[in-house]
């Protein structure tokens, strides 16, 4: 089953994998987020959110639900879990966390970020939960995301080029592209895609995130 490749995979991991930029091991702001997949119709999917078009950073692109680690949560894990809650309405009780990532460093914001890495053993609706967070949610299919027509890549600001995808209207690029690049790759998911694919231009925003991986 997909489930027992994917985690496989996913444990061996390494941080070089996922980023060229490695976590110092010194970084006071650390936070998680979730990726969760389920499956429907046959198909597994991947949790996304976009973010409110009114936030002071990262306004209006899509992430995995996450945040800041709080002094309560015991690790990774229960962080990434209780912000999807706040984030979706996902119901804890019903994921099953199969591997907790590398911790990967964003640049710009100084954060260190750890992606776990879900199985959503019992659905449950999801939502907008917190709109001032939150302007939407989607189950977006692993073969949609897989698909090569709706592969490109953006280049940041600093030059760098990284894999971007077109889905459900939305524009899934830096850091969040970079992650599920690789999580289609660790699934046996990837279908042959050009790397000269077409380059779609960034939105105009000065605060952007940089991508995970080359």
């Amino acid at each position: 089953m997909w489930m027992a490749a994917l985690a496989e995979a996913a444990s061996a991991v390494r941080a070089e994998d996922l980023t060229r930029f490695p976590a110092p091991p010194d970084a006071e702001h650390r936070s998680a987020v979730l990726m969760l997949l389920g499956e429907s119709d046959g198909e597994p999917d991947l949790l996304l959110i976009e973010r409110a078009h009114d936030m002071r950073s990262h306004a209006g692109q899509p992430a995995f639900p996450g945040g800041r680690v709080d002094d309560g949560d015991v690790d990774a894990s229960a962080t990434a879990l209780r912000e999807a809650q706040e984030e979706t309405g996902v119901d804890p009780s019903g994921v099953d966390v199969m591997a907790v990532l590398p911790d990967l460093f964003i640049p710009p914001s100084g954060f260190v970020v750890t992606p776990v890495l879900g199985w959503w053993r019992r659905p449950t609706r999801v939502f907008a939960k917190d709109p001032a967070e939150v302007a939407s949610v989607h189950r977006v299919p692993i073969p949609e995301l897989a698909d090569p027509a709706r592969r490109c890549r953006v280049r940041h600001p600093s030059g760098f080029v990284g894999p971007a995808f077109e889905v459900r209207g939305l524009l899934v690029w830096g850091f969040t592209g970079g992650l599920v690049d690789r999580l289609i790759h660790l699934g046996g998911w990837e279908q042959p895609w050009s790397e000269n694919a077409r380059l779609v231009p960034l939105p105009d925003d000065p605060d952007r995130p940089w991508p995970t991986s080359d």
